[in-house]
């Protein structure tokens, strides 16, 4: 880290204007004496709600000393809608001002790729660090703690109140809710999301019968607390399991009786190097995002890592049951298969459907033998999304959260950033749409003849009887928002940048403390260089002949506290996945800088 680096900031500008400071617009200026924090973030990314968490207690702890500012720099096209980024900033609890970005006019101006990127400020207006991914709170804790002793001793910290302005409650029995499901009893069970409860309302899916949990954030059992839980499923014993997504658990709720157990999770997000396997309550999970129960076990999306798990509740063990930790779309043996935040799980007999939010797909999950596959219906990787219906090899979804089969075996999907209700047929191959008009839907359940969407931005539960024929769409497609950066032919030297933040170092102690994964889309991109390795920086050769593409790198680096005086210091993870569009020019960039955690001088 470099924390005396002289590189002046950039002003913040964002055509959607400033959210959460009474209608004030900020700028640098205003923050003058204060350190600050800009959170580059986009509310699809579920890496970007780990740092929102991680950022919390820091936050707080600094709060007349530190200006956390959110930009909001979109990669869907549904993003880049002022109300959806005024609900998630609601929906996520985002306590400091948000400046909307959806040109991506701020995020350009300070040269970030990858969501999430930190960049911290000084009190006299100059970048001094920036910071790409999780893991980063226990730096950026000392660094904050360095600038305020420096600043103070200069005259040039001023303390006191930030610009933060809460926005006025809003009375609704639903506070976006995220998952539902239909109880023996005929009644409907909603996570409310926003309000760190369970609710359960009657089959007119509107009156509410009670309220599971205190509605304050928090992790206890008796009294009941939740942390933004999100899916729920039945169990053969009549219990549910919950998604308890934020405190990375499962936790089990009994409605004769109402006790809530915790089954799963340490509260723990579950970071590279940590166990994969084994008793349940021991090992830590990722932002559980759904459940099902398929093949004698509850299945896990496990959004955090881009992974599915198990959970037995005979034995109480839990497992990876599929996917690498790689972000991205490929198909094969369970193991080896990658997806980017499962969201959304709904179980048959021989399939176990989800949908696999960040490639915008439709993916399921079948036996192999003695194992499991995972194959795609729909969709093709990180980058294209739309609203397309027709054949599903060319049919396109946006970022979908949701998953129901339906009594003729086809899947209805919650085609979330559509806001649309779309339907899967495994008989035709062929993607219809539903339903329009639909707020944000992310799950729903059959009851009788009808579906029960959940509209999560409308705060309500919407009955819609289940359609004889499909609703006509002019279709589009996108692809993600960013500028490619213009590379040179030939050799380019990748050097992704980490510094180990003041007072920690390399921990090597087991072997190398680095690891850099690169691959590119089309593969036919890279002549050389792709693989796995522990170097940070690699020659990459750009194959003759292909001139645009997306590099894919993961980087990964493990600090620990450099204190002799310490047994057992405190070890750290910094992790990164970047996908960078590149574009072959003469004249291009000889080399591509990555920031994992530093300064690029």
């Amino acid at each position: 880290m470099a924390p005396h680096a002289r590189v002046r900031a950039p002003e913040l500008i964002g055509k959607g204007g400033w959210l959460n400071t009474g209608d004030t617009d900020l700028t640098l200026a205003d923050l003058r004496g204060r350190i600050v924090i800009l959170d580059f973030w986009t509310f699809c990314c579920v890496n970007c709600l780990h740092v929102l968490d991680e950022l919390r207690e820091l936050e707080e702890k600094h709060r007349d000393t530190l200006v956390i500012i959110g930009v909001h720099s979109p990669k869907f096209v549904h993003e880049a809608d002022h109300q959806a980024v005024v609900d998630a900033v609601e929906r996520y609890g985002v306590h400091h001002p948000v400046l909307d970005d959806p040109d991506l006019a701020t995020w350009k101006q300070y040269a970030v790729r990858a969501w999430p990127t930190l960049v911290v400020i000084d009190p006299e207006g100059y970048v001094v660090a920036q910071h790409a991914g999780e893991g980063h709170a226990h730096a950026l804790a000392t660094l904050v703690g360095e600038l305020e002793a420096e600043h103070e001793a200069k005259g040039t910290l001023r303390r006191g109140d930030g610009p933060y302005v809460a926005p006025e409650p809003v009375a609704t029995d639903l506070r976006f809710p995220g998952k539902a499901l239909r109880l023996p009893s005929g009644n409907l069970l909603v996570s409310d999301t926003t309000r760190h409860q369970l609710v359960e309302l009657e089959a007119d899916g509107e009156s509410v019968v009670r309220r599971i949990g205190t509605g304050e954030r928090g992790f206890t059992d008796s009294p009941a607390s939740f942390s933004e839980p999100q899916g729920v499923a039945l169990l053969p014993d009549g219990t549910v399991v919950v998604a308890d997504t934020v405190n990375h658990a499962l936790r089990t709720y009994d409605p004769a009786t109402g006790a809530v157990t915790t089954v799963a999770g340490t509260g723990r997000q579950w970071m590279q190097g940590s166990p994969t396997s084994g008793p349940a309550r021991d090992v830590a999970l990722s932002s559980p995002w759904d459940v099902a129960w398929f093949a004698d076990r509850v299945w896990i999306a496990m959004a955090g890592v881009h992974q599915l798990w198990t959970y037995d509740p005979a034995t109480g063990l839990v497992e990876a049951a599929a996917g690498t930790t790689n972000e991205g779309l490929v198909d094969g043996p369970a193991a080896e298969a990658w997806f980017a935040q499962p969201s959304g799980l709904a179980a048959t007999d021989e399939r176990l459907w989800l949908a696999d939010a960040e490639t915008s797909a439709l993916r399921w999950v079948e036996r192999d033998g003695e194992g499991f596959a995972v194959r795609t219906a729909v969709g093709t990787g990180l980058f294209d999304f739309g609203h397309r219906d027709g054949d599903a090899g060319q049919a396109l979804l946006q970022h979908p959260l949701g998953v129901t089969v339906l009594p003729d075996g086809s899947v209805a999907v919650c085609d979330t950033y559509n806001h649309a209700l779309r339907r899967y047929d495994p008989a035709t191959g062929e993607v219809t749409t539903l339903a329009t008009d639909l707020r944000e839907p992310s799950d729903a359940v059959l009851v009788d003849d009808d579906i029960v969407v959940v509209e999560s931005a409308r705060h309500r539960l919407t009955r819609l009887r289940l359609p004889e024929e499909a609703v006509r769409v002019e279709a589009v497609a996108h692809r993600t928002r960013r500028e490619a950066t213009d590379v040179a032919p030939g050799t380019l030297l990748l050097d992704v940048v980490f510094q180990a933040p003041a007072g920690q170092k390399l921990d090597d102690r087991y072997g190398p403390s680095t690891r850099l994964i690169v691959s590119s889309t089309p593969p036919g991109l890279l002549a050389e260089g792709a693989g796995q390795g522990t170097d940070l920086h690699r020659e990459l050769v750009l194959a003759d002949g292909e001139s645009e593409g997306v590099l894919h790198v993961s980087a990964m680096a493990a600090s620990c506290d450099d204190d002799p005086a310490n047994e057992y210091p405190a070890c750290h993870m910094h992790q990164q996945d970047w996908g960078v569009p590149v574009r072959v020019v003469a004249g291009g960039a000889a080399r591509l800088p990555l920031v994992l955690a530093g300064f690029d001088g």
